[in-house]
């Protein structure tokens, strides 16, 4: 599979890895965390349907799956995403959404860049603004983010609440790019990723009083033989 450069930012080999390529996952291979999940179809596509299993608030960590066994360190993932709020959400809810990455055994360290799709067209400006997000743990949350760095770590893209939005997530070293629905220009860069360079697994995740939908998700890992060089 060849990748453009222009999409790495580097002259990097891709190595296109069929294990998550199907647009259902193999749920024998997944590890839940607060999450009841259901292969489903959405909008006209397969997916797979993630919700909390017990409510976590406002500060809540939301609800998780992870897909054990799938290294990853530097490379690519394709996923396409539809988030919205819960029925009688509580007014924090946005239809958090989004993907982690470079998940540690212990849970606490990784990557993880996730959408807010009602503020993509709010009317607040403010709020647009906040429309992506990187965060990483552990203690690197948005409320710690935006208060030492602002705008450093969140950006705006057009999102729609409930509608299928793809997200190309582009990983090399400590760096992180976000392209979305197949943009050709990223719309986050993330130059300093906190956990260094680092390897670990992929979680689908939902943010609190959420409800997200999954299909079409693929790995691509960049080669190992270019990485070592």
């Amino acid at each position: 599979m060849n990748v453009p450069a222009m999409i790495l930012s580097a002259a990097l080999t891709l190595a296109s890895v069929p294990v998550a390529a199907a647009p259902l996952i193999d749920l024998s291979r997944v590890e839940l965390q607060n999450a009841n999940v259901q292969q489903t179809a959405y909008k006209g596509k397969p997916a797979l349907r993630i919700t909390e299993k017990e409510a976590t608030g406002p500060s809540g960590g939301g609800a998780l799956a992870t897909l054990t066994g799938l290294a990853f360190r530097d490379g690519v993932i394709d996923v396409d995403v539809a988030g919205l709020p819960i029925k009688n959400a509580a007014g924090f809810a946005r239809g958090f959404i989004g993907v982690k990455f470079r998940i540690q055994p212990d849970g606490n360290h990784f990557e993880q860049i996730y959408l807010r799709p009602e503020n993509g067209r709010s009317p607040d400006q403010v709020r647009r603004n906040h429309s992506v997000q990187y965060v990483a743990g552990p203690g690197w949350t948005w409320e710690r983010l935006r208060a030492e760095e602002p705008s450093k770590y969140e950006a705006y893209t057009d999102l729609r609440v409930g509608e299928w939005t793809h997200m190309r997530i582009v990983v090399q070293g400590r760096n992180a790019s976000l392209y979305v629905d197949h943009a050709a220009q990223p719309c986050l860069v993330v130059q300093d990723m906190k956990n260094g360079e680092s390897e670990g697994v992929i979680g689908l995740w939902i943010g609190p009083e959420a409800e997200g939908y999954f299909s079409n998700l693929k790995v691509t890992h960049a080669s190992t033989e270019k990485r070592s060089r």
